[in-house]
C-alpha cells in the first residue's frame, strides 16, 4: 500500500545566503531583487500583473505587499479573487490572464497536473534558500514554494469534552454526539482520512481501516463543515464541544470560550501548505518571480506574521511569544507537522468523495 504521507520531514534550518558578487542576485534591504525585471524597466506607464488570491486580509496585502513592490518595480498589481476552485476554473478556462497564483497545495498539484504552471528558476527566487526545506518545492522544484505553511490539530472545550485530547484517536472517545469534522472536500478533508487511518493503528495508509474508522465516528458527529465560520459559530454557541481546524482560527474560538484550548496531536497535526506560482504563458515571468521573491522576504513574512495574517517560513523571521500566539513558528513545531503526499490524494480524492457520501456523509 502507498503511503499517503511523504517522508523525511525532519527538518534543518538552511543557511543564510552567502553576500552575493554579482549585481543580478543581490537583493536589497526591501527583500526585492536589485536588477528590476525586464518588463519593469521602461521609463513610462507601469506593468500590469495581475495576481489571483482569496481576498482575505486585502488592507495588509495592498499595504505591506503589493504598494512597496508596486513602487519598487514600476508595477500596477491588478487582484483576482476568489476561493481555490473558482480561480484554478478560470485558468483552466484560459477567461483571465494571471500571472502570480496563490493556491492551497492540494490545488496547485491540480494545476501542475494539467499544465497550468510555469516552470521556476530558482535562482531568481534567491530568499528561497532563506525558507524552512518543507516550503521549498513542497510540489516539486519545478514549482512554486509555500510562502505560508499552517496546521491542522483539534480544538476543544474542556467542559464539554470527556478528559483532555492530546491524540487523533481521542477524536473517537471523548467527544459525545458534539464533534464538528471537515467536509471530504474541504481542505482537511483528506488529511482526516489519513488521520482516521493513523487512529485504526496502521503505519502506513490503508483506505478501508481509515473508512471503517470514519463511519464509526459518525454517529458523533454535528456538521462536516465547509465553512470555518460554521465551527467557529457552533462552537461559541456551545453546539459542539470542537473538532479538527486549523490553528490560525482558534484566536476565533477563544474569543467566544475564553477557556478552550488548542492541540497539536502527539501522533502529528497536518501541514496546511499555501503555495505561490506563475501561470503558463504569462508574459511577465521574470516579474513574477520578482514577486514570489519578495512574498518569501523577512520583511513581508514578518508583518505577516505580527498581523496574524500568515504564518512565516523564512527561517530569519523572529517572534516574541505573544507574537507567535496562534501562529504556526518555529523549527520545532514545523519540524513534527504531517504532510499529505498531494499527487497521491489527487489520484485519490474522487474515490474517497465517493466513498464518503456513499458509507457516512450521503
Amino acid at each position: 500500500m502507498k503511503k499517503i504521507m511523504t517522508t523525511g520531514l525532519a527538518l534543518a534550518l538552511t543557511s543564510m545566503l552567502a553576500a552575493c558578487g554579482a549585481n543580478n542576485t543581490a537583493t536589497n534591504n526591501t527583500g526585492t531583487n536589485n536588477a528590476a525585471a525586464p518588463e519593469a524597466t521602461a521609463a513610462g506607464e507601469p506593468t500590469e500583473l495581475v495576481i489571483s488570491t482569496w481576498g482575505f486580509s486585502e488592507d495588509f496585502f495592498k499595504e505591506s505587499v503589493y504598494a512597496p513592490f508596486e513602487k519598487e518595480h514600476n508595477v500596477k498589481i491588478v487582484v483576482e479573487i476568489g476561493n481555490n476552485a473558482e480561480r484554478l476554473n478560470k485558468i483552466r478556462q484560459g477567461s483571465s490572464d494571471v500571472d502570480v497564483v496563490y493556491l492551497s497545495d492540494y490545488y496547485a498539484q491540480q494545476a501542475i497536473n494539467e499544465g497550468l504552471f510555469e516552470t521556476i528558476e530558482s535562482s531568481k527566487i534567491p530568499n528561497i534558500q532563506n525558507i524552512y526545506d518543507i516550503a521549498k518545492a513542497p510540489l516539486g522544484a519545478e514549482y512554486g514554494p509555500a510562502y505560508t505553511i499552517g496546521r491542522l490539530g483539534i480544538a476543544y472545550n474542556p467542559a464539554l469534552t470527556q478528559g483532555d485530547v492530546t491524540t487523533w484517536s481521542d477524536l473517537w472517545t471523548k467527544f459525545d454526539k458534539n464533534l464538528a469534522m471537515p467536509a471530504i472536500t474541504a481542505t482537511a478533508g483528506p488529511m482526516v482520512v489519513d488521520a482516521a487511518s493513523l487512529a485504526a493503528g496502521n503505519a502506513d495508509f490503508n483506505e478501508d481501516t481509515a473508512f471503517t474508522k470514519l463511519k464509526e465516528l459518525d454517529k458523533n458527529v454535528v456538521k462536516y463543515y465547509s465553512q470555518t465560520s460554521e465551527y467557529v459559530n457552533m462552537f461559541g454557541q456551545e453546539e459542539i464541544a470542537g473538532g479538527p481546524i486549523m490553528e490560525m482560527y482558534f484566536k476565533d474560538l477563544q474569543a467566544a470560550v475564553p477557556d478552550a484550548k488548542f492541540v497539536a496531536p502527539s501522533d502529528g497535526a497536518y501541514a496546511v501548505m499555501n503555495t505561490v506560482n506563475v501561470v503558463k504563458g504569462s508574459d511577465n515571468k521574470e516579474l513574477a518571480e520578482e514577486f514570489i521573491n519578495w512574498q518569501l522576504s523577512e520583511e513581508v513574512q514578518t508583518a505577516s506574521a505580527k498581523a496574524k495574517v500568515d504564518s512565516p517560513v523564512n527561517t530569519k523571521v523572529v517572534l516574541t511569544a505573544e507574537e507567535a500566539a496562534g501562529v504556526t513558528y518555529g523549527t520545532d513545531v514545523i519540524s513534527k507537522l504531517r504532510k499529505l503526499d498531494m499527487s497521491f490524494v489527487n489520484e485519490h480524492i474522487t474515490e474517497w468523495t465517493d466513498r464518503f457520501n456513499r458509507e457516512i456523509g450521503g
